[in-house]
């Protein structure tokens, strides 16, 4: 597939609250360099850069990124200020906050709620803005997340939030999450070759509530955050074939085939593969195709 022309509004749009976005959005953690959140090789700067003024040429206008993303010399937020800002009225930034690296770049103790203002004041330095557009609060391994989303509808109340999303949930935590406030999108890790039944009903719930579903790793699979996974199923290679698409491509439509209410975050500091990733939007898989992709995800561990 010819990749050049193809815009991210091209897989349609869906909503997070009262803000339109493309469905095809882009991952921010991968602009700080190949050790995302390690002390490795640092990005080029200018190159991650165009990366991001190349997104929003191409149509992209959600953004997702964190604070706690960076590495040795580069933080995603700061790029992300120096390449868009002053920010135009369609792009929406979404934040996360619930996990904490301190300034050496270990990882500490989760947050805890009445450390999540801060969490938040921190994201809004970096990023030059009054207030975020969305938050998303990422569940650390407890079992309720009630008092950390109360502490985030308390900073929405204030006008330093606008909307609010949870992450790396169950269902039983999205109803407590409804109870305090109102939810506009979910973060799950979901994709082919990760499959979660309960991840499966949150996918289903938020289509039945027009909430949007946000996966993330869909294109990285088992590699996380170091990158786009090389292992492929025989399967995916040939769809990618008849397609005349990679198959990066091929997992990134078959994430936005799984609901309109999907939308879809890959990540890269490759100006390259941000075409490729925009342009998957456009891939239209077949009934049968999809049919065979969705065995694959049945019966992935």
């Amino acid at each position: 597939m010819t990749s050049e022309t193809i815009t991210a509004d091209v897989a349609g749009t869906w909503k997070l609250g009262d803000l339109t976005v493309n469905r095809v959005g882009f991952g921010a953690m991968r602009l700080t360099g190949s050790a995302a959140f390690h002390h490795g090789t640092p990005s080029d700067r200018e190159r991650s850069i165009a990366v991001l003024r190349k997104a929003v040429e191409l149509g992209v206008n959600h953004i997702d990124t964190a604070a706690f993303y960076f590495s040795t010399l580069r933080s995603a937020n700061e790029l992300i200020n120096s390449a868009l800002s002053p920010y135009g009225d369609d792009l929406v930034i979404v934040a996360k906050v619930g996990p904490f690296r301190d300034y050496s770049g270990e990882w500490g103790t989760p947050a805890r709620p009445h450390d999540l203002r801060g969490h938040v004041q921190e994201n809004l330095r970096q990023l030059g803005r009054d207030h975020l557009d969305v938050v998303n609060l990422r569940r650390m391994g407890q079992d309720s997340i009630a008092e950390h989303f109360e502490a985030l509808a308390e900073l929405r109340e204030e006008g330093l939030i606008r909307h609010l999303g949870i992450s790396g949930v169950e269902p039983r935590h999205l109803a407590e999450a409804q109870a305090i406030a109102p939810v506009v999108c979910v973060q799950n890790r979901f994709g082919l070759d990760s499959h979660n039944p309960a991840t499966d009903e949150v996918l289903r719930l938020c289509g039945e509530q027009g909430i949007a579903f946000v996966p993330f790793f869909a294109v990285a699979g088992d590699a996380g955050s170091t990158g786009a996974t090389t292992h492929h199923d025989d399967e995916v290679h040939a769809i990618a074939r008849a397609h005349e698409a990679s198959p990066a491509q091929v997992r990134i439509a078959w994430t936005l085939h799984q609901g309109p209410h999907v939308l879809a975050i890959p990540g890269t500091g490759n100006p390259g593969h941000l075409t490729e990733n925009v342009a998957a939007g456009a891939l239209r898989l077949t009934d049968e195709e999809l049919a065979t992709l969705n065995a694959l995800h049945q019966n992935a561990g």
